[in-house]
């Protein structure tokens, strides 16, 4: 007798085929021949959306298994953030022993650390092998770690805040900034910095603006990123369920002058990059003013300030003459991140001057392969012949799923040529 089908979509990461066979009716409790739960199978393998998939169609998350453990600890045990949200949106908990298991568990993690958790559930005295992983399912990064047969992300403590708020417990501005801050690794991207930080936006509330707008006087930068960061998604999350922001004036003003005071780049770049979600006259010229700085974080935020005349649908955007100097200078830039990001924009420009295609161009030779991308994607955008001959030097690209669109640009473009070119056309 065969595999399961519904095991086998699981093995294989297919998403679609879990949705479509949980749709027509295979069983959620489906076990494969070691009597392996589906869920257990996707909670392993950190495929966040099936493990959602397989509780929504009725599997059970909250089940003792024979090891003493369930679905939900093994997912808090695997420290990702994004597989603990997809279990536990659509479980359904009526115990009270379920929720302060699944805290002690989680509290446990961020108490001792993920090495030291790893070391105490395998044995094992090898050295830990540590890798930064990228959450394609939720955009976030991780570092995860193997030893001793297992692989756990360092999200506990961002699992923790999860849990906290699911069950609604509101921990004070300072605590959740506190932990944010002591990760040995914080930076924007990883997947507990930015639980905790859209755990704060979400708030809405005049008490969480004040605390993250005093901590701009605070001596730790990174205390004061935090702080940026939480206005700044305080004005996100309100865009984000369509309610006018009550913030939306203050951050304005408060974010442009302390960019006219902070001096630890990091920070004045979170800030700069903040302002991208405004619209005054005020913010292009202080934005220009950075061209030149030290820093080539704060130059790469200088394209999050400049003012759009005019955009489409598809995110091509009009700027200023003076906007797109500065993005033409910054293509030229001796850092690879200001090249990429002055590069995505030229690419999306509606700007005529014929200076973005003859820049553009001068990137098929760039080191880094994304704005080797976008360089061919923007030529092929603006009907320049170009972008045929850089397609061939943009080389081998891993994930070519989420590249697929951008790097058939040339293709449509030399379709959309023969179609010109074809008897009975018309301009």
């Amino acid at each position: 007798m065969g595999e399961d089908p519904l095991i086998t979509a699981v093995r294989s990461g297919d998403e679609d085929a879990v949705r479509v066979l949980l749709e027509d009716g295979a069983d959620p409790n489906a076990i494969n021949e070691r009597g392996t739960f589906a869920l257990c199978l996707a909670i392993s393998a950190f495929h966040s959306t099936i493990a959602g998939y397989l509780v929504g169609g009725g599997a059970d998350p909250d089940r003792r298994l024979p090891d003493g453990t369930t679905p939900l600890l093994r997912a808090v045990d695997s420290g990702s953030i994004g597989l603990v949200f997809s279990v536990l949106s659509d479980a359904v908990l009526t115990s009270e022993a379920t929720r302060v298991e699944l805290l002690a568990r989680a509290r446990q993690w961020h108490e001792t650390g993920p090495i030291a958790m790893l070391r105490q559930r395998t044995g094992a005295s090898e050295e830990v092998e540590r890798v930064r992983i990228r959450d394609r399912e939720r955009f976030t990064d991780y570092h995860e770690f193997r030893s001793g047969g297992m692989t756990v992300r360092d999200g506990h403590t961002g699992i923790l805040t999860l849990l906290e708020k699911h069950f609604g417990l509101h921990l004070a501005f300072d605590e959740l900034a506190a932990r944010a801050c002591a990760l040995e690794y914080p930076d924007w991207e990883h997947a507990v910095w930015s639980e905790i930080v859209r755990t704060l936006g979400r708030r809405q509330d005049d008490e969480t603006w004040e605390a993250a707008a005093a901590l701009r006087g605070h001596p730790d930068p990174l205390y004061r990123r935090f702080g940026a960061e939480v206005l700044v998604c305080l004005e996100i999350e309100a865009d984000l369920t369509n309610v006018p922001s009550p913030f939306e004036q203050r951050t304005l003003e408060l974010l442009l002058d302390w960019a006219k005071e902070e001096e630890h780049p990091d920070v004045l770049a979170e800030i700069l990059a903040g302002l991208s979600h405004y619209e005054d006259p005020r913010i292009e010229p202080l934005g220009l003013s950075y061209l030149g700085h030290a820093a080539p974080q704060v130059r790469g935020a200088v394209p999050s300030t400049l003012r759009i005349v005019d955009s489409e649908r598809s995110g091509r955007q009009t700027f200023t003459s003076e906007g797109l100097n500065a993005l033409l200078a910054l293509a030229r830039d001796a850092h690879t991140s200001v090249r990429q990001g002055a590069g995505y924009r030229l690419a999306h420009s509606l700007n005529p001057e014929p200076a973005i295609g003859d820049t553009l161009a001068g990137l098929f030779g760039d080191a880094d392969q994304q704005t080797r991308i976008w360089a061919v994607y923007g030529l092929a955008e603006r009907d320049d012949p170009r972008c045929v001959d850089g397609a061939d030097r943009v080389g081998p690209v891993d994930e070519y799923d989420s590249w697929s669109w951008i790097l058939g640009a040339p293709l449509r473009y030399e379709q959309r040529q023969r179609e010109r070119e074809a008897p009975g056309t018309t301009e």
